[in-house]
This record gives C-alpha cells, sequence and structure tokens, in this order.
C-alpha cells in the first residue's frame, strides 16, 4: 500500500499532460514520481527472478539495448525495458507508471536497460547489475561531460558491481583501461576486426596514456559490407542485415550478441538471434525512415559531435534533400565547429533554436543553403514542400530536441510506446 497512492498520482498526471500535449507525459510525471517515492526504483528493479542488466556508455545504448531485448524476448523471456529510450532515473520511474501495477510490481523475468552514463553510476549503487555492458567512452558533451576521464571514472563503478558479467569493447582503450583499473574478474570482451575496422576508430577519446594491447575477444565483427554484417561469436558465425548503415551499427550488433549470450547461456540459439536482427527496424530516428503525405522520410539522430559526424560520413552523399535542425539540448553549440562538414555542398533547410549556430558553420565551409528559419514547424513543412529527390530519400539530421519536437507536429505523438 505504500506506494499505491503515489504510482496513482503519476498515472493521473501522466493522463492529464497527454490529454492536453499529445505525445508528451513522460518527463514530468516520473520526476514527481522520483521525489514522492524515491526507493521505488530500487524495489522495482530487485524484483525480477533474473535480475538486471545494465547497457551504458557514450553511443550507441539505444539500438544496442533494442537488438538484446528483441533476442531475449525472441528466447522466450518476459523483458521490462525502457523502449522511450527516457535513460535518466525520471525516466526509469516514468517507465514505471506505465508498467507496474499499483504496488510498485512489475511483471517479468529480467529487467534490460540502457542507462545514461551519467545516472547508471547512482542506480546501480542501489541495485547492483548481474550483467553489465560498455560499449565506449566517447567525447560528449562538454557542457555535462567535462573531460572523458570523468565518464571512464562513471563507467568504471558500474562494471565493478556487476554480479555476473561484464561485457566490454576491446578496441576502446578507455575500456581497457578501466578493466586494468578494476581488475574486473568475470569478463568478456567484444569488438571489431583490424581489417574491417581499418583507420576509424569510431571517435573513441583518447586517453594520452601508454596503448593498452588488445585482449583475445569473445566476439567480433569479421565483415561488413554496405548493412550486411558477419559477426564471429563461440566459434560460429552470424549474417545479417544491420538496422542502418555504418560501422557503429556493426559495433552494437556484436556488442548485443555478447550480451545475449550471456543473459541466455546455454539457451542462446545464435541462428534465432540471427533472424532477430536481421528483421530488426532501427530505433525511432536512428536511421528511421517514415512515410509522410506519401514521401519517404529519413531521421537521423545526432547527439554529440562524434554522433554528429559518424552519421555524417555515413549518408549516401551527396544527399539531394537534406535538412539540418539543431534545437535547445546543444547548450554549447560551439561543438558544432569539431564536426567536419567539408563533404557536404549544399542543406536545403537548416533550423531549429540554434539555427543560426549551425549555419554559420555551414557557410563557414562554403555549403550552399536555400531556407534558414528558427520555426521548426515552418521549416519542417518547407522541407516537405520540396520535390522528391530523384534518388534515395529525403533526409533529416537533428538534435534530441528538435527531434522531440518536430516529430510531435508530425503527429508521432508517442514515441515512448514503440515497443523493442
Amino acid at each position: 500500500m505504500l506506494y499505491l497512492p503515489a504510482i496513482a498520482f503519476g498515472r493521473f498526471a501522466r493522463v492529464a499532460i497527454r490529454r492536453f500535449r499529445p505525445g508528451g507525459g513522460s518527463a514530468l510525471p516520473g520526476l514527481l514520481l522520483s521525489k514522492v517515492a524515491p526507493k521505488l526504483l530500487a524495489k522495482s528493479l530487485r524484483s525480477f527472478p533474473q535480475g538486471l542488466v545494465v547497457i551504458t556508455g557514450s553511443a550507441g545504448k539505444s539500438t544496442t539495448t533494442k537488438m538484446v531485448v528483441a533476442i531475449a524476448r525472441a528466447h522466450g523471456l518476459h523483458v521490462f525495458t525502457n523502449p522511450s529510450t527516457a535513460n535518466i532515473r525520471q525516466g526509469f520511474f516514468s517507465a514505471i507508471i506505465e508498467r507496474s501495477n499499483l504496488f510498485g510490481r512489475i511483471p517479468g523475468d529480467i529487467a534490460i536497460l540502457e542507462m545514461d552514463e551519467g545516472h547508471a553510476e547512482s542506480i546501480t549503487a542501489e541495485v547492483a547489475p548481474r550483467i553489465v555492458t560498455l560499449l565506449n567512452v566517447l567525447e560528449d558533451q562538454l557542457d555535462r561531460f567535462v573531460d572523458p576521464a570523468l565518464v571512464r571514472e562513471k563507467l568504471a563503478e558500474v562494471a565493478d558491481r556487476a554480479t555476473q558479467t561484464v561485457l566490454l569493447n576491446a578496441d576502446d582503450q578507455n575500456i581497457l583501461l578501466i578493466d586494468k583499473e578494476k581488475q574486473l574478474a568475470e569478463k568478456q570482451f567484444f569488438g571489431i576486426a583490424s581489417n574491417v575496422l581499418g583507420e576509424s576508430d569510431l571517435g573513441v577519446a583518447p586517453t594520452y596514456l601508454s596503448e593498452i594491447a588488445r585482449p583475445k575477444v569473445a566476439a567480433e565483427v569479421a565483415n561488413l559490407n554496405g548493412k550486411r554484417c558477419t559477426v564471429h561469436i563461440a566459434e560460429r558465425e552470424a549474417i545479417f542485415d544491420l538496422p542502418n548503415r555504418g560501422m557503429h551499427y556493426a559495433l552494437d550488433a556484436v556488442a548485443a550478441l555478447s550480451t545475449a549470450a550471456s543473459i541466455l547461456g546455454d539457451q542462446f540459439d545464435l541462428e534465432l538471434a540471427e533472424r532477430v536482427l536481421n528483421e530488426l527496424p532501427p530505433v525511432f530516428a536512428r536511421g528511421e525512415t517514415v512515410t509522410i503525405n506519401g514521401q519517404e522520410v529519413e531521421f537521423v539522430l545526432v547527439q554529440n559531435p562524434t554522433s554528429f559526424q559518424l552519421n555524417l560520413d555515413n549518408l549516401d552523399l551527396p544527399v539531394e534533400r537534406l535538412m539540418i535542425a539543431i534545437g535547445r539540448d546543444v547548450h554549447d553549440p560551439s561543438w558544432l565547429w569539431t564536426v567536419d562538414f567539408s563533404k557536404l555542398s549544399r542543406v536545403d533547410v537548416v533550423s531549429g533554436y540554434n539555427c543560426a549556430e549551425i549555419a554559420l558553420r555551414l557557410a563557414y565551409e562554403n555549403v550552399e543553403m536555400d531556407f534558414v528559419d528558427e520555426d521548426l514547424f515552418v521549416a519542417i513543412d518547407n522541407f516537405l514542400a520540396l520535390p522528391a529527390p530523384a534518388a534515395g530519400v529525403k533526409t533529416v539530421l537533428f538534435s534530441a530536441d528538435a527531434m522531440r519536437r518536430l516529430r510531435r507536429h508530425l503527429g508521432f505523438t508517442s514515441p515512448d510506446e514503440v515497443e523493442r
């Protein structure tokens, strides 16, 4: 009975907000519940018979988690997850409001959650995870993470709390440094074969320390041709199409297979996992293609310098119809100057709260811009009114704030109800 009034109040707030703001109602009810019942999250996460799995790092969390959850469900597990990609504390409280009964109990065998690298440390201090997957440490938003070393320190604490296994990216020196400093006992490594990775480092942050030798991996991307990916795991081979182009998606896939194998143990069926990954659509706004008024539009989310660069480099340039929207979430737009836009020749539409900042950056690279307007809704309507491209699809690159506003404007009002 202790949590019944709090959860009931949270649900009322969620319904009330969504009545007046379609697509809203996720963040505020979770924040309110976290204030009135702060211990509810730990209680709920401890209730799953097969424990808690945490997937964290600077980038790739949403796609990796979607893959792991889909594989686990295909194997018959009843999984609790955070499908809205709300990966901070109040987001988890929002998920409890949606999925639990009035006593805070959530049905399910296991919780598989992506966690923001800044929040995972405090949450796992309350609930020890069974399995932790560390994806990477990138140069991120300086207004939030002053130095990659701070992220590394937080992830090290999370990894040290795993009660069963830690899955680690063998191609990130930050992750190897965590292993070296913590002397993790139960661990496995995943990575990308050197001939596939080539000169790319996938944007991992430098440590400025002596290089640690790459350890032996249990799972590895052996080949990547467009979206077609080959992974070697447990002396077997899986071949499937990634949800979108880009080597960073291949890293997500090998991390997901490693995590799923660790969760399922002897019950892990690689052929089943291969089929699941082959059929899996992208997470919303991560290379998602939607049909709007009879025309296909690709949405690509960019969240930090590395994310922007990787997604930009993996576009089939030149893109005939391109919109870039940078919203209020980019508190320090100076990082836009670290992104290389030299391969772009023109952009149809530029918008968002920081449209002047991104327009200045593009102008410095002599990129032609046809329409610049801070009003996102005017901008997207103008973009959609443009003639269809002769080849490919219209593409929108946007930051998280612009993504949420545009999706709501276009009628995609329930991104937090997208099931993984």
